[in-house]
């Protein structure tokens, strides 16, 4: 276990997460803080980046274009990070990516903040992209 790992733990712990689920041996860590819409956050240290991933939702068979189009206009207004497909096209995801070296805490609260943010503004709309 690396020193940077325990140093994001602490940060997470400082930041009032809560830890769900961690694996030492692959430094990751699953977080959440419902309140927040934050569910299932994977925070995985990939030296020299600590990635960021939380599953939004699976694309409906019948996706449109829309679908994408949509996603790729909330991302310009997204603070931090941004949705992205997966690599089958198949399920969106909030992705992040920050410098694991120079991590700074607030950096790393930010992030998490721009989640939660870019969940809450567009909450009504996710869902209907998501077919709900």
């Amino acid at each position: 276990m690396s020193d940077d790992f325990d140093r994001v733990k602490s940060i997470l712990v400082d930041l009032d997460l809560s830890i769900v689920q961690e694996d030492a041996a692959e430094e990751l860590v699953v977080v959440q803080d419902e309140e927040a819409g934050i569910v299932n956050l994977l925070i995985d240290c990939e030296d020299p980046l600590l990635v960021l991933e939380q599953h939004i939702f699976r694309v409906p068979e019948a996706a449109s274009p829309k679908l994408y189009e949509r996603l790729l206009q909330i991302n310009r207004t997204t603070v931090h990070g941004a949705f992205v497909l997966d690599e089958e096209g198949e399920n969106v995801f909030f992705r992040d990516t920050l410098q694991l070296p120079t991590l700074d805490p607030a950096e790393l609260e930010s992030s998490i903040a721009a989640l939660s943010l870019a969940l809450a503004e567009n909450a009504g709309e996710l869902l209907e992209l998501a077919g709900h």
